[in-house]
């Protein structure tokens, strides 16, 4: 069975998009398994720039067909606006997108409890994009969530109504804002909108394509970093960004997968709060963030940046079962006066919970020198791929060398 994982190794904003989109030909159908519109995947398409929140990132290959599986959790205006400027631009959408009965819907008012949760953290706030993700995975969990295939019943509307009320009146006695009857209503004619497109049991749909021996990608949404149960704790997302959580999020079996492809940045960086500790608060952070354009895709916040972290990067290998990785943004280092990798902590957490790196462990680094160009030719960029490769020992398949698509070359050093 032909399941090929795609997924971020740091804490997100890796170049998934860009990659998906250079290999998406070599798949029939692309299909994002958790997550909610937190998640900004950049693509060009006809030398514009796309950033998709919901939709997975084959949606421009007319080949290709588009699921959003159960795991996901869906803001249905959001959606609808994606589409449109989708459709707007060309993009033959109607005919290839598929949607989850089962994706847990997130409501106006989640939004406005995402607010409330990240203000009354006060100093200890998580980073919240506050997008609404966080409440509506907690009332998935409660099991009082609303799910898409809810809105196929005459019942909906009012469950819908009801359901906000309830989250309102805890806004209200809380002195918050609340959602608003005319936002209310643009979700339920949002709702309407998206009955256009098959809301089915993708589950069923995505295993027997794989009967069929149909190639899928399962596409990640932010990095394993911010796993719920395996990231940087408290300082997650909401749901499983792991390989574990291609087999939840999209209802298929783990004997189907093939290939477990990871992404890296060639240094690090993250948004939000939590330990990094590799980070580089300084000039040298400054001329990563300058010249990667380290900004986030969905909230435009500047992001940290540091070194490579390999024992974090290892460990991402380790609890993913990674088959090949591809490193991002080598450009961004070409021609530094040096370029460190952090091999190891003097001081080896057992976890990376909070707590366990509050201490702020040090790194202990190894120095390459920098590139003078961006080819593989160049003997310092070939060196420090191959050490890179043979410490995390799995394949380099694919490294990006630039912003442009051309500029996303095969490793062949195996």
């Amino acid at each position: 069975m032909p399941l090929d994982i795609l997924l971020g190794l740091q804490w997100g904003d890796e170049g998934k998009g860009k990659i998906i989109d250079v290999i998406a030909p070599q798949y029939e159908i692309v299909a994002r398994y958790q997550g909610g519109p937190n998640a900004g995947h950049t693509v060009y398409y006809q030398n514009q720039k796309f950033v998709l929140h919901q939709i997975p990132s084959g949606v421009f290959h007319p080949h290709i067909q588009c699921v959003i599986g159960n795991g996901v959790v869906l803001n249905p205006l959001l959606l609808k606006q994606e589409v449109e400027t989708l459709i707007a631009h060309g993009c033959n959408i109607q005919e290839k997108l598929f949607l989850s009965d089962s994706a847990h819907l997130i409501l106006p008012t989640h939004v406005y409890l995402d607010n409330l949760e990240e203000q009354n953290r006060g100093s200890a706030a998580i980073g919240s994009t506050k997008r609404g993700i966080g409440p509506a995975y907690q009332d998935k969990i409660a099991r009082k969530g609303l799910r898409l295939g809810d809105c196929l019943q005459n019942s909906f509307e009012k469950k819908f109504l009801q359901a906000c009320k309830i989250h309102n009146d805890i806004l209200k006695k809380s002195g918050h804002p609340t959602a608003s009857e005319a936002e209310c209503q643009a979700y339920l004619e949002a709702i309407n909108e998206l009955k256009k497109y098959p809301i089915i049991d993708t589950s069923a749909y995505l295993i027997a394509a794989l009967k069929k021996n149909k190639f899928i990608l399962a596409e990640g949404a932010q990095g394993f970093g911010l796993d719920i149960d395996h990231g940087s704790y408290p300082y997650v997302t909401s749901s499983n960004t792991s390989a574990g959580g291609a087999c939840t999020g999209l209802g298929v079996p783990p004997g189907a997968i093939r290939k477990v492809i990871g992404i890296s940045k060639a240094y690090a960086t993250r948004v939000g709060n939590g330990p990094f500790p590799t980070e580089q608060n300084n000039s040298i952070g400054d001329v990563l963030r300058k010249r990667g354009q380290e900004y986030g895709a969905t909230t435009g916040r500047p992001r940290r940046c540091g070194w490579l972290d390999l024992v974090a990067l290892q460990r991402a290998i380790d609890i993913n079962g990674v088959t090949e990785i591809i490193f991002t943004k080598l450009d961004v280092l070409q021609n530094l006066e040096e370029i460190l990798v952090a091999i190891a902590y003097q001081e080896i957490p057992y976890s990376f919970t909070e707590k366990a790196l509050s201490s702020s462990p040090q790194p202990v680094y190894i120095q390459f020198h920098s590139w003078q160009k961006n080819d593989l030719d160049d003997p310092h960029l070939s060196f420090f791929l191959q050490e890179i490769e043979k410490r995390i020992g799995i394949p380099i398949s694919y490294v990006s060398i630039g912003p442009e698509r051309e500029q996303i070359l095969s490793y062949n050093y195996f």
